[in-house]
C-alpha cells in the first residue's frame, strides 16, 4: 500500500492535534504516512522528503507547525504537490503560527485551514484528490451526507429540549 497523503508535524507534540486527519484518512480507507520533522532542527530530512515526495506516490501534503511555523512553507518551497498548512495552537492563540502560513511570499502557495484544523485539511486533500477520481469523489459525497444526517438528528434532539418560553 503506498500513501497518497504525507501527514507531517514539527514535533510529536502536534500528534494530538493532528491525529484528526489520521482517523479521518483510516475512515475514508486512503493511504497515508505520518512523520515528525522540523524545519529547523531536522533541515536535511525535510528537503529529502520534500523532493522525494512525489515519487512516493504522495499526492498532497499536510504539514502543521506552531510557533514560528516554518515546515509548511520551506516543504512548499521543494515541491510542486499541493501543500495544507495546519497552524498549531501552541502559544499566541495559534495566532502567530496562522500568520506565518498564511503569509507566504509570491510563487510558494500553502492552502490554510483554521487553528488546529486537521480534519479540515484531510478534507481538503481528499477534495483536491478527487477531482480526477470517481471512487475518492464517492467517499467525500458519503462524508458530506452524514454530515447532514448530524444536523437534522441534532434538530430532533433539540426539539424534544423543553422550555417554559421556547416556541418550538
Amino acid at each position: 500500500m503506498k500513501p497518497l497523503v504525507a501527514i507531517i508535524m514539527g514535533s510529536t507534540s502536534d500528534l494530538p492535534v493532528m491525529e484528526k486527519a489520521a482517523k479521518f484518512f483510516d475512515e475514508m480507507e486512503i493511504p497515508f504516512e505520518i512523520n515528525a520533522l522540523s524545519a529547523h532542527r531536522t533541515p536535511q530530512e525535510v528537503e529529502l522528503f520534500a523532493k522525494n515526495a512525489r515519487e512516493k506516490g504522495i499526492k498532497v501534503i499536510i504539514a502543521a507547525a506552531g510557533m514560528a511555523a516554518h515546515l509548511p512553507g520551506v516543504i512548499a518551497s521543494m515541491t510542486t504537490l499541493p501543500v495544507i498548512g495546519v497552524p498549531i495552537n501552541s502559544s499566541l492563540d495559534g495566532l502567530d503560527a496562522l500568520l506565518a502560513i498564511v503569509q507566504m511570499p509570491p510563487g510558494i502557495p500553502v492552502a490554510t485551514v483554521g487553528i488546529n484544523g486537521s480534519l479540515n485539511a484531510a478534507i481538503l486533500a481528499l477534495q483536491i484528490m478527487s477531482t480526477d477520481n470517481a471512487d475518492l469523489q464517492q467517499k467525500l459525497v458519503g462524508y458530506k451526507e452524514n454530515l447532514k444526517t448530524k444536523i437534522v438528528q441534532a434538530n430532533e434532539e433539540l426539539s424534544a429540549i423543553k422550555y417554559k418560553f421556547k416556541t418550538n
